[in-house]
């Protein structure tokens, strides 16, 4: 075993990730668990890709995409499971990437020298929010079709280049063949050509800077801090992380399969309680509460204002809370996060308290 190490590492040029290895650590105090959430995005992330690969092998997108997919739940040996699990692993890794990034924000771990491991956090979330909108169409049945539909209006409020959008994403003026195939390059080709570089680009950023302690950690001093070498003693645990995860994966598709509606049918009225998945519901229900205060485009529009606003002043955290400035920064930004996060919350459940 020393001789083929000595090669690989020889052959290969691994002794500075080697050296990295021996000498990283990790923060050892009372929320240290929240470390974990990271490596299970991560691996969330790893069981789509490889559920996807196999869910590719079946799938043909086009025409046949509904029949394709009816084949592979009812028809193929294990397609169920191998679909239910993709399905499911695709909620929770947006969950637990939300679960990471609140982890993040509420540690400080935005703070100098950590800005852009914050921004292309949060972009690897924006990535992931998009491949659930395309996969979510991909089965072209009754609740996909009308669903892409009714998601597909929301970007036409965009001033000057939003109908564009609109057609370039349809391929056309409605939901048609032609929005499978396209939704389908986006799903399996594009999104992974942007995820994995700026993937490859987060995971940098948290090697050079390490993992951030909370302002509580940062008043004690130096010999009072505590930490785990990275390797073996947090990797154990980070594997059992992903091992818990697994499990929970395998139960939520063994127990509540993927389903699949009848096939997409334009000519056909909207199911009656048609929603976005959880990740956009909090949005669907502020667009509704926004168009009944404010009929028309107006309430469309300023949702859109309102969103963008949001997504602006959460992106450019790190800029105002900084720990040169007063303590009362860090205190308005931590309300700020909580209101996030109760908004969040309140309107998503109102969402579905809704759907009927």
């Amino acid at each position: 075993m020393e001789k083929a190490q000595q090669f690989l590492v020889e052959r290969l040029g691994l002794g500075g990730i080697i050296e990295i290895a021996k000498h990283k650590t990790v923060p050892l105090h009372r929320h240290s668990y929240w470390y974990y959430w990271g490596g299970i995005s991560l691996f969330c992330f790893i069981v789509q890709v490889f559920t996807g690969i196999l869910l590719m092998l079946y799938y043909r997108p086009g025409p046949e995409a509904h029949e394709s997919v009816r084949q592979l739940t009812y028809e193929l040996h294990f397609g169920w499971l191998i679909r239910s699990v993709h399905i499911w692993s695709a909620s929770l890794f947006l969950f637990s990437v939300f679960v990471h990034m609140f982890s993040v924000f509420f540690m400080k771990a935005y703070r100098a020298p950590r800005e852009f491991s914050w921004f292309t956090g949060l972009g690897l979330l924006g990535l992931g929010m998009v491949f659930g909108f395309s996969g979510y169409l991909l089965p072209m049945d009754d609740l996909a079709y009308f669903a892409t539909k009714v998601g597909l209006e929301m970007p036409k409020i965009i001033p000057v280049v939003g109908t564009q959008l609109s057609y370039l994403a349809l391929g056309g003026v409605e939901v048609s063949e032609i929005t499978v195939q396209r939704f389908f390059a986006l799903h399996s080709v594009i999104l992974p050509m942007l995820f994995l570089p700026l993937l490859g680009l987060h995971l940098w950023l948290v090697q050079t800077h390490g993992s951030a302690v909370p302002p509580s950690e940062e008043e004690k001093p130096e010999p009072e801090r505590k930490s785990i070498p990275f390797f073996p003693n947090f990797m154990a645990k980070d594997l059992a992380m992903w091992l818990i995860t697994l499990n929970v994966i395998a139960v939520l598709a063994a127990l509540f399969p993927g389903q699949l509606g009848e096939p997409a049918d334009s000519l056909k009225s909207a199911p009656i309680g048609i929603h976005p998945e959880w990740y956009f519901m909090s949005q669907f229900q502020t667009l509704k509460v926004l168009g009944r205060i404010l009929p028309g485009s107006i309430g469309e529009i300023a949702g859109m204002f309102l969103f963008t606003a949001g997504l602006v002043l959460w992106l450019l955290v790190p800029f105002f809370d900084v720990r040169e400035k007063a303590a009362l920064r860090a205190r308005n930004t931590t309300y700020f996060g909580i209101l996030v996060i109760v908004g969040l919350i309140v309107m998503t459940v109102w969402g579905y308290l809704g759907v009927r």
